[in-house]
């Protein structure tokens, strides 16, 4: 077995590539217009990816079920930056609202921050403590 990738499932595609594009800054592998798109997470390497719900659900037998809302998160997207303090402050300049700010995390070994994408996926961005 091979890793892929891990694949959100969103309903608004075009609003969730430009997140990812355009405030975060990730760099787009492939974008098949409105329903499948997949990031660069490092050089060379794609592990990141979005798909439209509406055309998984008919696949998995569950497109009359609603997607959940106002739940505990169950998953989280994790990324490394280089300094998470000036990311943060570049982000907020793009108009991104955080959870929290930047804070130490000594137990984990980072320092971090915590944000939301359009619909609602747990972002976290972080910087190993040295």
């Amino acid at each position: 077995m091979k890793f892929s990738n891990v694949r959100l499932l969103v309903k608004d595609y075009k609003k969730c590539f430009e997140f990812y594009t355009q405030k975060l800054g990730l760099e787009a592998a492939w974008d098949l217009e409105g329903c499948y798109a997949s990031f660069k997470v490092a050089e060379g390497i794609e592990g990141f990816a979005m798909f439209m719900s509406d055309l998984m659900a008919p696949v998995v037998g569950n497109e009359v079920e609603p997607q959940p809302v106002g739940y505990r998160e169950k998953s989280m997207v994790s990324f490394e930056v280089e300094n998470v303090d000036e990311a943060y402050k570049a982000l907020l300049a793009k108009g991104v609202v955080f959870i929290n700010e930047p804070t130490d995390m000594p137990a984990w070994g980072m320092r971090t921050v915590h944000l939301y994408d359009p619909e609602e996926n747990l972002i976290e961005l972080f910087t190993p403590l040295v």
